[in-house]
């Protein structure tokens, strides 16, 4: 650690962790999928916070990259709520002592340790009406949602029309809809299949619910003459659908990343199509990297005002290897709604 990191924190600071490593090679049912490492801790850069990690959640990227592992071990994680123990030269937004939650970057360690090192400008005020395990369900996939529906389809308060959620139940889609109602003037529609599926996203604020597997059909049946916005995070053979179902000048945004998409249908309709990957900031040390942070403080408003709640879903005690190890077989399985949480 750097010298003005422990004298900003009075006292010495640890070298080292104890992190939960995913092994490669591994299925998730095996005893050692997850196994204990000290591990060292970096020099805190000038911009870090040294956070005490509570809690963490498991994303579908997380257990796409454990299987992904062939061999070694790897650790993973990206959301994360805790405490900051140390502090950077240069950070000015947080002391010791501070509650934050925050999104990891996919170029330095994950969060599944005890201690963690992150980008102050990566990170938010943890919500006061909320504890560490609701926390932690909601940095990456509220920040996926934000920069979706302000930073992608360029979003106010007075802008109107439908938005169409593919995916609704799911992480990103359940705050998506949240926002989508607390800060625009939008009609949502989200797909959905199960009835618990459809009640998940009716109570997350959407005006009608579609079957996805109906989805022309239903969304014709709420919206005949189609929608303004699409979020997908499902494109693999909807994008015929889609430009179907989106009108003219209309606009797409979606998250995951089939090989091959062919983009070709949308050009009659000049439907724009976006990108969103909540690690480009961060990966790419844009100029305007610290409205990540800001954006979590202005979430952190919204749910301590009542106007979007935690997708929290399921909470696994014990951030331990067997904690994740449950977690991961949750998400794996494919059919959780909301956010699975691991938490101390």
């Amino acid at each position: 650690m750097t010298d003005t990191a422990t004298h900003r924190t009075g006292r010495d600071v640890p070298t080292t962790t104890r992190a939960f490593l995913a092994q490669g090679g591994r299925s998730v049912r095996d005893e050692d999928a997850f196994v204990v490492r000290d591990v060292p801790l970096h020099p805190v850069r000038p911009h870090d916070l040294l956070v005490r990690v509570e809690a963490v959640s498991v994303n579908p990227v997380d257990t796409k990259t454990r299987q992904g592992l062939r061999s070694g071990t790897k650790q993973l994680g990206w959301d994360a709520s805790g405490v900051v123990e140390a502090v950077g030269s240069e950070v000015t937004r947080f002391s010791v002592g501070d509650a934050v939650w925050y999104a990891g970057t996919l170029d330095r360690p994950g969060t599944n340790a005890e201690l963690h090192l992150v980008d102050e400008r990566l990170v938010g005020r943890r919500p006061a009406t909320l504890d560490h395990a609701e926390a932690a369900a909601l940095p990456l996939t509220g920040i996926t949602a934000w920069e979706t529906l302000f930073d992608r389809f360029r979003l106010t308060e007075s802008s109107t029309g439908t938005l169409l959620v593919v995916g609704a139940p799911g992480g990103v889609g359940s705050v998506l809809v949240q926002l989508a109602k607390a800060r625009t003037g939008l009609t949502v529609l989200g797909t959905a299949g199960r009835s618990e599926s459809r009640d998940w996203v009716s109570s997350m604020g959407a005006d009608h619910v579609v079957d996805h597997h109906d989805l022309v059909g239903g969304v014709r049946s709420v919206a005949p003459d189609g929608v303004d916005y699409v979020f997908t995070a499902h494109s693999a053979g909807n994008v015929t659908t889609f430009a179907d179902l989106v009108r003219p000048f209309g606009q797409i945004t979606a998250i995951d990343d089939p090989r091959g998409l062919d983009l070709y249908p949308l050009k009659r309709k000049s439907i724009a199509w976006h990108w969103e990957l909540m690690f480009t900031r961060s990966a790419f040390g844009t100029p305007d990297m610290g409205e990540q942070g800001l954006l979590l403080d202005a979430l952190a408003d919204l749910v301590d005002a009542g106007r979007v709640r935690t997708t929290a879903t399921s909470v696994v005690r014990g951030l331990d290897p067997a904690g994740l190890r449950e977690a991961h077989r949750q998400v794996a399985g494919g059919t959780a709604i909301g956010k699975v949480v691991v938490a101390r």
